[in-house]
């Protein structure tokens, strides 16, 4: 939804959006992390019920996990990412929330108290630990509908606790609050105060949702139109692992940030 080639393609006239598609992988550590996102056009898709193919990497249904299966080099400093993830979802949760007035724009936590199992060969690492599923899915440009939005999810021992505020171009803002439990059931919960957090290189304003002050913040990604964020919040005596993002669409939309995406997001014919 990020991609400067389908907006450059949508000027012309009508799109393929299945022209369109990449793998988005990224390890972050100790040391310089791994940003891939080649784009591929629709020769490079394949699509059944249970697997999805893009270039030389794909996702399937596997015994009731998400198998991940990742071979892509990694920009603007070209280095190669070769692993797999497994994903074990964990309950699974269908519903859809409508994100603007109009249900333009749809997004559903699939599994967000997953847990992941991760083996790289390139580079040669792996670990285990808490995971997280969710989809989008829209009718317009994203841009369109949105100028920007925070989102965040702490996990807990047997919840997630999601914060989703969007200030759309039509209707103002809307937030949606809600805790997914591990029984199964999803509850929506009152809305925590706002944080702001401290700023970053590129100025993009980043905030979040938490019943206390977020602790042990670090910048994972830090760009022109969008940040995310790592931290610990929750509840007081009840802080969990959180990750925040913060979104600037009126940045994203401006055509000298739309230049800059190619030096780390190539295209292949």
């Amino acid at each position: 939804m990020f991609s400067p080639y389908h907006a450059w393609a949508r000027q012309r006239g009508a799109v393929n959006p299945l022209d369109h598609v990449a793998v988005n992988a990224i390890l972050y550590g100790s040391g310089p992390g791994r940003w891939a996102m080649t784009e591929r056009g629709a020769g490079a898709l394949a699509r059944a019920p249970d697997r999805l193919t893009i270039g030389p990497s794909g996702v399937a249904w596997v015994d009731g996990k998400l198998v991940i299966d990742i071979d892509e080099w990694a920009f603007p400093l070209p280095r190669r990412m070769a692993g797999r993830v497994v994903i074990d979802p964990g309950p699974l949760f269908h519903a859809v929330h409508a994100l603007d007035a109009r249900g333009l724009h749809r997004w559903r936590p699939v599994a967000p108290l997953a847990r992941a199992t991760v083996s790289f060969d390139n580079p040669r690492l792996g670990w285990s630990g808490l995971a997280y599923v969710d989809m989008n899915a829209g009718d317009e440009p994203i841009e369109n509908g949105f100028r920007g939005w925070t989102w965040s999810r702490t996990a807990g021992t047997d919840e997630t606790t999601i914060f989703y505020d969007v200030e759309t171009r039509r209707d103002g803002g809307r937030g949606l609050a809600l805790s997914y439990r591990a029984d199964g059931t999803v509850e929506r919960i009152a809305q925590e105060p706002v944080h702001q957090l401290p700023g970053t290189l590129w100025r993009v304003g980043r905030a979040m949702r938490s019943a206390t002050a977020p602790t042990d913040i670090h910048t994972f990604e830090d760009t022109p139109f969008y940040t995310r964020t790592g931290c610990r919040a929750g509840l007081p005596g009840r802080t969990g692992p959180t990750v925040c993002e913060s979104v600037d669409l009126d940045r994203f939309a401006s055509n000298w940030v739309r230049m800059l995406l190619p030096f780390r997001m190539p295209r292949r014919r």
